[in-house]
């Protein structure tokens, strides 16, 4: 059997589970990893670990928003101690840059909300696959070996869970890197602000968004806030209530 039939029969099985959970067993396995991805983020030993997720999918954000501003993407770098640097040539005002620089921080929220759709939606094999494709294009832009390490981990555990675990494994896995990204896409907001009250982060993205728009870097720490916080609020309402489906949420914002 090749590579690609034990992805497809993969991708399968865990529809098949995700589409045979009652109701209650679901909000059981939404809540138990709830809980738990929010003691990754609150408790400080776990989250100095963890938070190489958030930084990655941070750069990601940064990277993938240079590209669709037409800026020329140079590469990443993940450092040990969490932070990471995404640089694009281009030009260095406008639009594009500040969307750029703005992408960084609501990442991580904003894609744990696209995961808590997915899953609400019973499409818990296409939250797998999408972190396959974001965590091989990090890869390919990575240019230091720290950056490597901490993208090819996170691979090996994002295949490890996808080829060898048996669909129930894979569900809660799915339910827990979603709620882990909505609350990984707050605290760095508090760090970032306890820093820049130290008189450190300087040159951070909301500084540099104050830069290129003559607005406060506290109002685009706000905006980054609401925009992290709404993410929580909808996610966890699609993760934890089965019945709150993607089209209901479109429906009560429309």
């Amino acid at each position: 059997m090749n590579g690609v039939d034990v992805y497809a029969e993969s991708g399968s099985s865990l529809m098949s589970y995700a589409a045979e959970l009652g109701a209650e067993t679901a909000g059981t396995v939404a809540i138990v990893t709830g809980v738990l991805a929010l003691a990754t983020v609150l408790v400080d030993r776990p989250w100095r670990y963890a938070r190489n997720v958030v930084t990655i999918v941070h750069e990601a954000g940064h990277a993938l928003f240079a590209v669709l501003a037409g800026r020329r993407l140079q590469g990443i770098t993940l450092h040990s101690d969490t932070s990471g640097v995404t640089v694009s040539k281009g030009k260095p005002t406008g639009p594009g840059m500040v969307l750029t620089a703005l992408a960084g921080y609501p990442a991580p929220a904003v894609l744990g909300l696209v995961f808590a759709w997915f899953v609400s939606a019973e499409r818990l094999s296409v939250v797998l696959g999408i972190s396959a494709v974001l965590l091989l294009g990090v890869l390919v832009m990575v240019r230091n070996a720290y950056g490597v390490f901490s993208v090819v981990l996170s691979a090996l555990v994002l295949g490890g869970i996808a080829m060898f675990a048996p669909p129930g494994v894979q569900a809660a896995f799915v339910y827990l890197i979603s709620w882990f990204l909505l609350f990984g896409g707050v605290r760095p907001l508090f760090e970032l602000q306890l820093k820049r009250r130290r008189g450190a982060a300087r040159d951070s993205d909301i500084d540099q968004l104050a830069r290129l728009t003559a607005l406060p870097a506290v109002l685009w720490l706000l905006v980054m806030g609401v925009l992290a916080a709404t993410c929580v609020v909808v996610g966890s309402m699609l993760l934890v209530d089965p019945a709150v489906g993607p089209e209901l949420v479109f429906e009560a914002g429309s």
